[in-house]
């Protein structure tokens, strides 16, 4: 019997990223709305909620599922996302918001998780590790892969797989590599067992591959038509794959024995059944259940709804392979059967191009939608509400997910590109990808050509470089490539003449460190004060309860301010930062990092009063102290990890605290800070601390954009950029930081010429500074820096 539809399960409200079956009647999803949620079953073709989880601050990506044990009869949900934390959630609890365990260790979003036969549980990141845990604590560091690790899989107690965005699959034996599996030529992102034979993988080359444990390839299954992202064997051996072509795939005998077309742009998760049933999660936040038994199928008029929701999707030309588009034929080609499952065939209905895919099942072409992008096309896509040309998916490199870029062929790309990053708040470090990924997949259209467009999300007209003559070069308008605002000037007539038109500069929107696990971090600063207060040589170090009263305001107040869905019913005062500060002062070294973090934290959000003289100045002066950031500087030798950890989320407080809407005051703590800042050269600085660090050289020249700055305050960061370029320049490992820096320099340089306010600097330093400049643009072969550089000899 064919696969066909038998239960949709609607309640997530964005993209189902993973989902687990471990049962006929257990369902366990995750989305990126934040939620985990478990599905019981409560008919043949039905699903309702049992339990709806808030299983993070942001993203949830994995999900995984942990047999019962007498402390959770019901067994356990195993969730991960851009927390960086692994939670774990009873079924049987009645708390749906507070974890039985957290597994921390992880630096970068956790986007797999595995569970083995005796509850081990693995999970792999973006932070290029998969880590192992027995009883709930960390039992192995898996270290080896290049990039993100994309999927994991526990053979044993003590063997594991995972694959990664190097395009290997590695097998290890406790912590160590015994083997690794080279022949993807893109990104590994799915993983199983295959019974007798050994596992199956899949790719961003469109492949399923199927391995003997030796490291041999069976075979490969070709068909899909983009990225594959998730993987599942049924009862039987046969296999089943998910990808970005919007299909489910089933494979049998080394053959694509059915598709399953979606009406969604990306199906990023499948699992099976004991049963033999497929579960599917997709783009838009749907579970779908498919059944090869005719009791489960959903009824007439729901399997009719489904096939009309299929037949009525737009299908992107590049997503029909190699079909030709040229001399298409009319209906009548449907006469002639299929040679294989899944195969495609386009032909004309009247002005409209259809998509046909043969369905070996039921021995029938099934329209699978609406050609856009081909002859005699015009159909807009929605997204998010608004018309646009394009919604592509962009698959960011190093571990960055794929997400939906909707894109207008009037716009420029470099607006479209931006917009992208900062909806989803990821590093302008991807612009260049994102435009080339733009450029690339609307080939033969000219983008930018309406003179008329208007940004849907900032309303403002897009970036159009002048048409100018020499005469009127000084006073002609300037549009922001990345924004399409108008750059600042004080006056039009202060504009600063340009031999060129600036392509970076004067990027104004600072950069923010506000990601955060909140719940995690009250629980860990209260497990500390527990600790300190249960000794008889520490309990005067505790909470006193007016402290904790404050705190416990603070951590409200955090988790209001960092939700989009609610506004703050409380505010903040210089009183909740002091209170934080003294605690601080009195805790041990070990011990301070979650109130280091908490400060952090509450610097990226406004407080309700102005400070009082000298708040800041102190505020500052116990960070620097909590960091024993004497001692660091002056021994000048490698940092422990308590201390790294410290200085970074010092760095990180910093840059918070001089985000746009910080006003600046008198400027006294800024210098103060930056003289302290002035001995970071001397340190040996980790990759994530340079960023940190070029972030607040960064978010300082936002505000010297705005108006002016104190001048030793002023000329503090220019020191401190000429000392970090210097770094940059003997370490060169890092384009994020140096591109930071340069554009920090580059917005110094643009004030004091839109300002009429000259830098106290000699000639001499220029060269200097245009030496060390292409000194960086060697280091670095990164666009942005060349862009960056050329801006800069521009204003120079």
């Amino acid at each position: 019997m064919p696969y066909k539809l038998s239960a949709t399960l609607l309640s997530h409200t964005s993209d189902v990223r993973a989902v687990a079956s471990p049962s006929d009647n257990l369902i366990l999803s995750a989305s990126r709305d934040s939620s985990a949620i478990s599905w019981s079953r409560v008919s043949s073709s039905s699903f309702a909620p049992a339990s709806i989880l808030r299983a993070g601050s942001k993203f949830v990506n994995a999900v995984a599922y942990l047999p019962p044990t007498p402390r959770a009869p019901r067994g356990c949900m195993v969730v991960g996302g851009q927390d960086m934390v692994v939670n774990i959630f009873a079924l049987d609890s009645s708390n749906k918001d507070d974890p039985e365990y957290t597994l921390v260790g992880h630096s970068d979003n956790v986007c797999t998780l595995n569970v083995g036969p005796e509850g081990t549980i693995i999970s792999g990141s973006w932070d290029k590790t998969a880590k192992v845990w027995k009883n709930f604590t960390l039992q192995y560091d898996l270290r080896g892969h290049g990039q993100s690790v994309w999927s994991v899989l526990a053979i044993s107690e003590t063997e594991f797989l995972t694959a990664s965005a190097d395009k290997t699959i590695k097998f290890w034996d406790q912590h160590k590599a015994i083997r690794t599996y080279e022949g993807h030529r893109d990104a590994v992102r799915g993983l199983a067992l295959v019974p007798d034979i050994g596992f199956a993988s899949c790719s961003n080359d469109s492949e399923v591959r199927v391995w003997t444990m030796e490291g041999d390839t069976v075979y490969s299954l070709t068909g899909h038509t983009s990225f594959v992202y998730s993987l599942s064997v049924l009862p039987n051996g046969d296999l089943v794959s998910a990808g970005e072509d919007r299909s489910v795939r089933v494979w049998r005998d080394g053959e694509c024995s059915q598709v399953l077309v979606h009406p969604a742009i990306s199906v990023w998760t499948v699992s099976t059944m004991p049963n033999g049933d497929i579960v599917s999660g997709c783009s838009d936040g749907v579970i779908r259940v498919f059944s090869e038994s005719e009791e489960r199928w959903a009824n007439s008029a729901d399997l009719k709804a489904f096939e009309d929701q299929v037949s009525r999707q737009s299908l992107p030309s590049q997503q029909v392979g190699d079909v030709k588009k040229s001399d298409l034929p009319g209906h009548e080609a449907l006469a002639v059967p299929g040679r294989k499952a899944g195969e495609v065939k386009m032909v004309r209905n009247g002005d409209v191009v259809e998509a046909h895919q043969w369905d070996s099942s039921s021995s029938s072409w099934q329209k699978i939608g609406e050609v856009v992008d081909a002859v005699g096309s015009s159909r807009k896509q929605l997204y998010n509400g608004k018309e646009y040309d394009y919604v592509f998916d962009v698959d960011i490199q190093e571990g960055a997910p794929p997400l939906k870029l909707p894109v207008n062929v009037s716009e420029n790309p470099y607006v479209a590109a931006q917009r992208f990053l900062e909806q989803n708040d990821l590093s302008l470090s991807y612009l260049d990808q994102v435009v080339k990924f733009i450029e690339q997949n609307t080939a033969g259209i000219k983008l930018g050509d309406d003179s008329n467009y208007t940004d849907p999300y900032t309303g403002t007209t897009r970036y159009q470089p002048p048409v100018r003559s020499h005469a009127d070069a000084a006073s002609s308008s300037y549009m922001d490539p990345y924004t399409g605002a108008n750059r600042y000037t004080a006056s039009r007539a202060s504009a600063p003449p340009e031999s060129r038109t600036l392509k970076i500069i004067p990027y104004s929107k600072p950069l923010s460190f506000k990601q955060a696990n909140i719940p995690a971090m009250q629980a860990k600063m209260y497990q500390f004060d527990e600790a300190l207060r249960s000794e008889i040589s520490t309990e005067t170090l505790a909470m006193h309860p007016e402290e904790l009263k404050m705190i416990e305001e603070t951590f409200t107040y955090l988790v209001q301010a960092s939700s989009q869905s609610s506004s703050p019913s409380t505010t903040l005062s210089w009183a909740h930062a002091e209170t934080i500060t003294q605690i601080l002062d009195r805790w041990p070294m070990s011990q301070r990092f979650p109130v280091l973090d908490l400060c952090r934290l509450i610097m990226a959000y406004p407080l309700n009063a102005p400070a009082t003289p000298g708040s800041r100045e102190k505020l500052f002066d116990y960070l620097f102290k909590a960091c024993d950031w004497t001692s660091v500087t002056l021994e000048k030798k490698p940092m422990t990890k308590t201390q790294e950890t410290s200085v970074l989320l010092l760095f990180r407080t910093i840059a918070n605290s001089l985000l746009e809407e910080t006003p600046l005051h008198d400027g006294q703590w800024v210098t103060q800070v930056f003289k302290a800042l002035s001995q970071a050269s001397q340190l040996l600085l980790t990759r994530t601390q340079k960023v940190a660090l070029a972030s607040i050289l960064f978010n300082f020249s936002c505000i010297g954009l705005k108006g002016s700055v104190p001048a030793d305050a002023r000329a503090l960061h220019l020191s401190l950029i000429s000392q970090v370029r210097i770094l940059l320049r003997s370490q060169n490992d890092d384009p994020e930081a140096a591109c930071r820096t340069c554009v920090a320099l580059g917005k110094v340089l643009y004030a004091t010429k839109s300002q009429k306010s000259p830098l106290d600097i000699q000639s001499s330093q220029l060269t200097d500074i245009k030496n060390a400049l292409g000194a960086i643009k060697s280091a670095f072969p990164d666009q942005r820096i060349a862009d960056v550089y050329m801006d800069i000899v521009a204003l120079i």
